[in-house]
C-alpha cells in the first residue's frame, strides 16, 4: 500500500501503517520469506511487527483486518459503535475477491504462498487506493 500511495504522488496525505491483533512478533521484523517475495516486485519491508493499540481507532481512517479471526479480534477492541465502522476485511477492496475472504496465511507454506499473498493485497490495496481518492477527494 505504501509503494501505491508513493507512486499516486499521495505521501504526506495518506498514512498507512500495519499492526497485529496479539504481541507475538513484537518487535520482530517481517518475515525473511514476505521480505524476498516483496523485494522481487521491487518493494522493500521494512519496520517492526507492533501490537494494535486502542489508541489506532482515534488515529486511522480505516482499520482493515486479513482475516475473519483478526477482524473478530478488532471488533472486540472497538471504543465505541462509531470507531466499530472502520473496521473492515481488506479483500472488501477487491472486487474480484469473494464476500467476507480473508487473505491466506503463508507462514507454514512455501515460498509460493508469499507470492499469492502480495498478488492478493495488491489488487485489495489499489481497490483500497481507489476509495479513498474518492471518499477524501485525492
Amino acid at each position: 500500500m505504501m509503494r501505491l500511495v508513493r507512486d499516486a504522488g499521495l505521501v504526506g496525505q495518506v498514512e498507512v501503517d500495519s499492526a497485529g491483533t496479539s504481541g507475538y512478533h513484537k518487535g520482530d521484523p517481517p518475515d525473511s520469506r514476505a521480505r524476498a517475495a516483496a523485494r522481487r516486485r521491487g518493494v522493500e519491508l521494512r519496520g517492526r511487527a507492533r501490537q494494535f493499540k486502542r489508541a489506532d481507532w482515534d488515529r486511522f481512517d480505516y482499520v482493515l483486518a486479513v482475516d475473519r479471526t483478526n477482524f473478530e479480534d478488532l471488533e472486540q477492541t472497538s471504543p465505541s459503535p462509531e470507531a466499530l465502522k472502520k473496521l473492515r476485511l481488506l479483500r472488501t477492496f477487491d472486487p474480484s475477491s469473494q464476500k467476507d475472504a480473508g487473505v491466506p496465511d503463508p507462514y507454514f507454506g512455501g515460498d509460493d504462498g508469499f507470492e499469492e499473498v502480495l498478488d492478493i493485497c495488491e489488487a485489495a490495496c489499489r481497490g483500497l487506493l481507489e476509495h479513498v481518492r474518492r471518499e477524501h477527494g485525492f
